[in-house]
């Protein structure tokens, strides 16, 4: 599917660090193996025993996880790729296109669109005449 931009192809894309993988990762394991302690339940020993296992690799020989940070980017990209315009698509038919009826439906025209057969210029009319004063746009950023 071609798009107006192709991000993929003209932005080179990095990942994050080996080292910084590891420590993402072991925060999340630690979290699931912690995570039944709030029920009360003991703690998910496999879930620990990989957080200490990925924490010792990125601590001593970060770069053997560099497959495993490459494959999460490539995952990474491909939700991207899929996700994105599911959610846009998802967001213009749920958000705009109603507010568009629902603002026709009211008789609203914020742009002035609408054809004016008596109109002799379409040309909006600004108090004051000439607009603010240069002095006034002196400090802009």
């Amino acid at each position: 599917m071609k798009t107006h931009e192709d991000l993929i192809g003209s932005v080179p894309v990095r990942g994050g660090s080996d080292r910084g993988f590891a420590v993402v990762f072991t925060i999340v394991f630690a979290g699931f193996g912690l995570w039944p302690l709030l029920g009360g339940s003991a703690p998910r020993a496999g879930a620990l025993a990989a957080a200490a296992l990925i924490l010792a690799i990125g601590l001593a020989r970060p770069r053997w996880l560099a497959p495993c940070n490459r494959a999460w980017l490539r995952l990474g990209l491909l939700l991207h790729r899929i996700v994105s315009p599911v959610v846009m698509g998802a967001l213009y038919y749920a958000v705009i296109t109603p507010t568009g009826l629902i603002m026709r439906a009211l008789g609203k025209d914020p742009l002035r669109l609408r054809y004016d057969q008596d109109a002799t210029s379409y040309w909006v009319r600004r108090p004051p005449p000439g607009g603010p004063s240069p002095e006034s746009m002196k400090y802009q950023f």
